[in-house]
């Protein structure tokens, strides 16, 4: 897998977080070995993500990233923001694209919303997106919901 990913940064404070913020980028691209290993590791038996003859067959352009991968590649997207000191409190993700081996796929998010919190941690609300670079087709989209200390 090709990904460039920030190193895992400080963790954002609740207060230096404002609605309209954009977490910073991540990019993958994921390669068939990839697919391979996700497919292994996950007991995904669909061979349309690692049988490039029987994606073909069915109507594919090439083995299908795992919806699950999306998924990930949108929960590090989060993490990689929050650091150790933030917490992942809700995830939801939605694929609404295939995408395969050599996308580039690029994750996004922004703040939608701020809850002040009363023990030391408030929540901020993000919107995801991943999108394939080539020709801006959302893939996936999702909403989480972050814990920050104050």
């Amino acid at each position: 897998m090709n990904s460039s990913r920030p190193a895992l940064a400080q963790t954002p404070r609740f207060g230096s977080v404002r609605s309209g913020d954009r977490l910073p980028e991540t990019r993958h691209t994921p390669s068939r070995l990839q697919l391979f290993r996700y497919s292994a590791i996950t007991w995904n038996s669909h061979r349309i993500h690692f049988d490039p003859d029987y994606a073909a067959a069915e109507g594919y352009p090439d083995v299908l990233v795992q919806s699950h991968l999306h998924g990930a590649f949108l929960t590090s997207l989060c993490t990689d923001w929050i650091g150790d000191g933030g917490r992942l409190v809700r995830l939801d993700v939605a694929v609404h694209r295939y995408a395969v081996p050599g996308d580039d796929l690029v994750c996004g998010g922004e703040v939608t919303g701020l809850e002040p919190g009363t023990d030391g941690h408030g929540l901020v609300h993000v919107r995801l997106t991943e999108t394939r670079e080539s020709d801006g087709t959302v893939c996936a989209v999702g909403s989480a919901t972050i814990e920050l200390p104050l």
